[in-house]
């Protein structure tokens, strides 16, 4: 088994949440995924920092390319390794 980890980063925190809660009505999972700040180097101002939502997908039942639509419906992306 591949463990996989899903990282989305968007513009701002509501988007992140929007994100989050969308992922957890589609792909059925029993809880919101998690949300991190990542202030952007040498950045003071918390308007400046992207949001990350990130997914465990232990079994990799997601496709990366739906979760990239989806991130980038709300200007943000999917990371990639």
């Amino acid at each position: 088994m591949n463990d996989v980890r899903h990282v989305l980063v968007l513009p701002d925190r509501d988007s992140a949440e929007e994100v989050a809660e969308e992922l957890t009505e589609r792909l059925g999972l029993p809880q919101e995924p998690q949300l991190l700040r990542d202030a952007l180097a040498g950045e003071d101002d918390a308007e400046d920092a992207q949001w990350l939502v990130v997914v465990e997908d232990p079994e990799a039942r997601w496709d990366a390319s739906a979760l990239d639509a989806l991130a980038a419906s709300h200007d943000g992306w999917l990371e990639r390794d």
